[in-house]
């Protein structure tokens, strides 16, 4: 018995040639095109950063994070057209008319050494305000009087408890540091009580936390630069930890207590965002720094400039979690506005961000100041010599 060849159909595989290979339409020719680093060329740290825009991923948004805070820092009033209602007109004044930059971040960022990178923002006047919570608050001045350490993800609840170790993710606090900071802070709060009863100081977060910055007297203190740059701080939980615990320890120590007036700070940052020419966000984290800082440019109908940087996504309908676009809905962004969102932990990228921008802007700035101070100089020396 004979059997047959098999008999192929081939009918189906014009159809199934053009879905496999299907044709494209042509990918407009200004669209980057993927690369990433070439470490052939040797180390070099400021082509590697840059590479990231063309990397892809999250190395792309961080990329383009790096852009919007350059926009912030480089732009000025000098750059818009004048407007007859323009209640700025001189050009020098116009010229030196900067973006209200709003810096928020979690208590985290001021656990471990990102507190430096913040430090260095506010120490050279490179951002308008803060907004952080309590904890990104009084854990900048007990690392003045008493170090954090470095530990691990898995150390164990139950012995660190028993030790009098506090655990913040990988990074070891012993509560000796609230002891030392308790001691350190109710002498001030009994200052501060007395002169809202005798002198009739009236008290709020922001002023708290100027005081306290004064009386740290510390440089490696965050506050103590915002202090002495007179760069208001906002914390509207600001009871949400230790410094809470000593407000309501303290608050039996005599008649009345200290009292925070927080719609006086509410007044202060809403004013700030509406007087601003342009305004820019940078927001690390979630929760109560990023609403609080993105309501108050609800006021002036949103931020022009927005990064935000954290782990949270947007299923769960949270505001730490929400996407840019969602801030857009609500006025909270300007429509048609730049924004990025980078999708990572903060200490990761965060001081990558400030080096390529910050740090960068500044010494530039640094540099061309003391190169026009030489000129000043030598000029004045030649007609010095002259005479």
């Amino acid at each position: 018995m004979s059997v047959k060849p098999y008999a192929l159909d081939t009918s189906h595989i014009p159809k199934a040639l053009d879905n496999v290979l299907l044709k494209s339409y042509p990918i407009p020719p200004e669209t980057t095109v993927v690369k990433g680093y070439d470490f052939n060329k040797g180390i070099d740290y400021n082509a590697l950063l840059e590479s990231y825009a063309s990397t892809g991923f999250q190395a792309t948004n961080l990329g383009l994070a790096m852009d919007e805070v350059n926009k912030m820092l480089n732009w000025r009033l000098s750059q818009e057209p004048l407007k007859e209602d323009d209640d700025i007109t001189d050009p020098e004044e116009r010229e030196n008319t900067k973006c209200t930059i709003f810096l928020g971040y979690t208590s985290n960022m001021i656990s471990c050494g990102v507190r430096e990178t913040i430090k260095f923002l506010v120490q050279n006047n490179l951002v308008s305000c803060i907004v952080t919570t309590a904890g990104g608050i009084e854990e900048d001045f007990i690392k003045c009087l008493a170090p954090t350490y470095i530990g691990d993800f898995a150390l164990n609840g139950m012995e660190m408890r028993r030790k009098g170790h506090n655990r913040i993710g990988n990074l070891i606090m012993p509560n000796d540091n609230y002891v030392v900071f308790e001691e350190w802070l109710t002498p001030i709060l009994d200052k501060m009580y007395e002169e809202q009863e005798k002198d009739g100081v009236r008290w709020s977060p922001s002023k708290m936390i100027h005081r306290l910055g004064k009386e740290i007297n510390n440089e490696d203190s965050v506050y103590y630069w915002a202090y002495k740059n007179n760069i208001p701080v906002f914390s509207p939980a600001i009871t949400d930890g230790s410094i809470g615990d000593m407000l309501y320890f303290h608050s039996y120590k005599f008649d009345e207590w200290i009292r925070l007036d927080i719609v006086e700070d509410i007044r202060e940052l809403n004013s700030l965002a509406i007087k601003a020419k342009k305004s820019g966000m940078i927001i690390l984290g979630g929760g109560v720094v990023k609403h609080h800082i993105c309501n108050a440019n609800l006021m002036r109908n949103g931020a022009d400039y927005t990064v935000f940087i954290n782990t949270g996504n947007e299923f769960d309908g949270s505001d730490t979690g929400a996407r840019p676009d969602e801030a857009v809905s609500w006025g909270k962004i300007r429509y048609g506005s730049s924004h990025v969102k980078v999708y990572t932990e903060a200490s990761l990228v965060f001081p990558l961000l400030v080096a390529q921008t910050f740090a960068k802007y500044h010494f530039a700035q640094l540099e061309k100041k003391n190169a026009a101070k030489q000129i000043e100089d030598e000029k004045a020396s030649s007609s010095s010599s002259a005479q």
